[in-house]
């Protein structure tokens, strides 16, 4: 009885238009066929379920679902529109006889199948919860906007490589890709390099070939170049000009887009220029000097306009061939019938998968500025870029209403690093093309992706998790390092899980065409092809790290390795003696050396209750810990302050030190990094190691005045071993550095205030 109340139900909402439709339709198309339309949803259905990779995630799976005939009949019977008056209608049709219900039974089954896999669907579309874990990584912000999914089908296809080809814009592009390969332009030259085994094992092996050359701007260059035939840059920079891609021919010289006092706009500047000119090469670069406050912002600009010019450079020459590949493809088909035609080879112009570069920033304000810094670069005059979820950007990367003020207090390089959103745990993909910039694309519909180590270790997840996904870093063809002194205040650890999962193999094909993919793709050399651009201020142990056990560019590398001939000793303010003394280390990373010089010889001085008032600067947090506990064994009379101490324990801790109820406080350099607060009240000053960032050692230097003592009883002390080279010359300068690793004295006095300091 059910069955047969639900067919006349059915039955009686369709029109006399929908019951001649069902009839013609049944006629022409068995009703048999039903059950493989609905298994090919099935499918569909069940591929968020694997733990790796989404079917959202190629562009293949983007695109709408192609409905047959026969689902669109049924969509029609779901429309509730006009359901009332048919009813009466359908009462005094005639024409329906036994034939119409046997077709309606079946119908009615489909009908029922078709709206639960219709909520089923909703559900996926709707709920991110229920999206699998591939979502989280398209979206690349599902975590932190739930409920916001990003779905754009329109922009999808607008964006995807596979299904565009070469219009008038692009055929423009296409002649000025044909004109750059007349002055070998070195786009295509390293891409199209080929390396043989023996090379590989060169560059495996870590021979290099190193020379020195010096530019008027950045000054002493180290070259380092594993293979001959790729020797080392110039002597001087070249001055032949610059291979960009055609939309940024006319837009690259006004790169800084900021005007004098006198409203001209200013030019190119000469760091610039040579930032460009080894960029330029596809060699490795390493540039120390980028401080946030003076080159921050020119090193910025130059490495967009680099990392956009290889962008749109590879999607021309993706959309020139796919329009080369139709037109062969048509001849052929008008050809099918006579002999002697052969298949032509399709080009290699792809990687495995579709991202090109990786932008690593620490904060949230710095990928602000780099999207800007895009956009600007892209936008010629009278013609604005078309960007999508504009607005959604400005809201979650801009700085929040209501921020507090910058503080007139702190010192430049504070202001300038934590000037806006400091969120520290992000990642977006943006995809390029036909001069349309859009903005949270999926990760595998990407061009470029901006994230911070954190957002993307997120993601990586570790080993024997069920929700992880690297695949899309397989094929990153530039790698930016922005700000790296600034990953080693949050947590190193994930700039090197990140490195480790670059340029994998993918576990997944993700819809490839593998004829169209770089033989050096395949071959599992992509990393050899890399070129990795790392930006610091300063000079460290661990940065090189990276760039010497995780950079293989078959290139070479470029660093600069200039010395400076004053410390920031010389800012120090106060009349101080300085004294630093040497320990014995086997490596860099034996901190039980330095711990045991430090318990017997160093605090023993101090523990006295003359020596009050005494401050321990600890530049890593590790070595905090262990001090803490061997202070509070021996039952030593401190307080301490890190990077995870409340405010009400910051404001104890320098209340008591003030007032001499703490002899020593503990004190360690992330804090200061995050803070730069003012602790009163120092009389002896302790650096456990040297600061990493060399003006640390002077503003805790100057902080000595603030305590209203006599300076006769200020004292101040820092331990160094042969491995703290790097930070030893930016403290004290190059040739005091140098004296004092080569001296066999341990133990080295300087006066600041006098004036041969």
């Amino acid at each position: 009885m059910g069955k047969k109340r639900q067919k006349s139900q059915v039955f009686n909402s369709l029109s006399k238009k929908q019951k001649k439709h069902l009839k013609e339709f049944g006629e022409e198309h068995p009703f048999h066929d039903i059950v493989t339309e609905k298994a090919e949803k099935i499918q569909v259905l069940d591929l968020p379920e694997s733990p790796i990779h989404s079917s959202a995630e190629t562009d293949d799976d983007d695109e709408p679902e192609q409905k047959s005939a026969y689902q669109k009949l049924l969509s029609t019977l779901s429309h509730p529109a006009d359901r009332e008056s048919e009813e009466d209608e359908s009462d005094d049709d005639d024409d329906d006889d036994d034939d119409e219900e046997e077709h309606l039974s079946e119908s009615s089954i489909g009908d029922e199948d078709d709206e639960e896999d219709h909520e089923e669907g909703n559900a996926l579309t709707m709920t991110p919860e229920e999206a699998g874990p591939n979502e989280e990584g398209e979206n690349a912000m599902n975590d932190e906007t739930t409920g916001d999914k990003f779905e754009d089908k329109e922009h999808e296809s607008q964006f995807c490589l596979e299904n565009n080809f070469s219009g008038e814009e692009e055929q423009e592009d296409t002649g000025n890709t044909n004109k750059l390969d007349d002055i070998e332009d070195p786009f295509k030259m390293h891409l199209d390099t080929e390396i043989s085994e023996e090379d590989v094992k060169i560059i495996a092996a870590g021979t290099k070939a190193k020379t020195q050359v010096k530019w008027p701007r950045l000054g002493t260059l180290l070259c380092s170049s594993p293979l001959a035939r790729f020797g080392p840059i110039g002597q001087e920079r070249d001055t032949s000009p610059l291979a960009f891609h055609r939309v940024l021919e006319t837009n690259w010289k006004s790169l800084n887009q900021t005007t004098d006092s006198k409203g001209a706009e200013e030019d190119v500047s000469a760091l610039q220029v040579e930032l460009l000119a080894v960029m330029g090469s596809y060699r490795d670069l390493y540039f120390p000097e980028s401080s946030p406050v003076t080159e921050g912002l020119e090193v910025r600009s130059a490495y967009c306009l680099h990392a956009l010019n290889h962008v749109l450079k590879s999607n021309s020459s993706v959309l020139a061939h796919n329009a080369q590949i139709r037109e062969n493809q048509a001849q052929s088909t008008a050809k099918r019938n006579k002999a002697g035609v052969e298949p032509q080879d399709e080009p290699r112009d792809q990687g495995l998968t579709r991202p090109k570069v990786l932008i690593l920033v620490p904060f949230r304000d710095g990928a602000l500025r780099v999207v800007q810094t895009l956009i600007s670069l892209l936008e010629t005059k009278g013609k604005k870029m078309d960007v999508s979820n504009k607005k959604r950007f400005k809201d979650e990367f801009g700085e929040e209403s209501g921020g507090t003020p910058p503080n007139p207090f702190r010192p430049d390089d504070y202001t300038a690093l934590f000037s806006g959103n400091i969120d520290d745990h992000f990642r977006i993909g943006i995809s390029i093309l036909r001069r349309r910039v859009r903005l949270y694309a999926p990760f595998y519909s990407s061009d470029i992706i901006i994230a911070s180590p954190l957002g993307l270790r997120t993601m990586l997840g570790a080993e024997g998790e069920a929700k992880r996904d690297f695949d899309f870093l397989s094929s990153i063809e530039m790698l930016v390092l922005d700000q790296a002194d600034v990953f080693l205040m949050q947590n190193w650890e994930h700039l090197l899980h990140v490195m480790k999962h670059l340029n994998l193999q993918p576990l997944d094909s993700h819809g490839v065409n593998f004829s169209r993919v770089r033989m050096f793709n395949l071959n599992n050399w992509a990393k050899y092809y890399r070129q990795t651009l790392v930006f610091s201020a300063i000079q460290d142990p661990q940065i090189n790290s990276v760039i010497s056990k995780h950079c293989f560019n078959y290139r070479g590398q470029v660093a600069t390795k200039n010395m400076p001939a004053a410390g920031s000793i010389c800012q120090v303010l106060v009349q101080l003696p300085h004294v630093f003394q040497m320990f014995n280390s086997n490596s860099f990373m034996d901190q039980d050396a330095r711990f045991q010089f430090f318990v017997d010889k160093v605090l023993p001085q101090y523990r006295d209750s003359v020596m009050s008032h005494t401050l321990i600067y600890i530049p890593s947090y590790f070595d905090y810990v262990r001090l803490r506990n061997y202070m509070k064994k021996e039952e030593i009379n401190f307080a301490s302050i890190c990077e995870y101490s409340t405010k009400s324990e910051v404001s104890r801790a320098r209340h008591f030190f003030k007032k001499g109820d703490k002899q020593f406080i503990l004190f360690t350099e992330r804090f200061h990094f995050y803070k730069r607060y003012t602790v009163k009240g120092i009389q002896n000053l302790i650096f456990y190691g040297l600061p990493t960032y060399p003006h640390f050692y002077s503003e805790m230097c100057n902080l000595l005045q603030t305590g209203g003592r006599e300076e006769a009883s200020w004292t101040c002390t820092a331990l160094y071993s042969r491995y703290d080279a790097h930070r030893l010359t930016a403290i004290t300068g190059a040739k005091r550095a140098a004296q004092m690793l080569q001296s066999e004295k341990p133990v080295h006095l300087f006066i600041t205030g006098e004036k041969d300091t």
